[in-house]
């Protein structure tokens, strides 16, 4: 896998987002969950605040790289907090 240059950032991130969709799998077989409606309006379920959680946290990295706001460390802190936010509130 040279042809794709993995750093350990890379390798993490990727391992990461590998062993989320395993929990919620386990969790989805063990603890069935029924949607519920939050603040969007709609009905959702772990499986789709984990997803709006994913793109909000690219969409915040994103514009914390090209805003130079900080350093990208702090970014972690913030999709931390916009995720409790998403799981508590959507």
């Amino acid at each position: 896998m040279q042809w794709m240059a993995w750093t350990w950032p890379t390798a993490a991130f990727f391992l990461v987002i590998a062993l989320l969709l395993v929990v919620f799998s386990i969790l989805a077989i063990k603890r069935p969950e029924t949607p519920r409606v939050g603040v969007l309006g709609i009905e959702t379920t772990r499986g789709d605040r984990l997803f709006i959680t994913l793109l909000a946290s690219a969409f915040i990295n994103l514009a914390w790289l090209g805003f130079g706001i900080a350093p990208q460390a702090w970014a972690l802190l913030v999709c931390l907090g916009v995720a409790a936010v998403i799981f508590r509130y959507v």
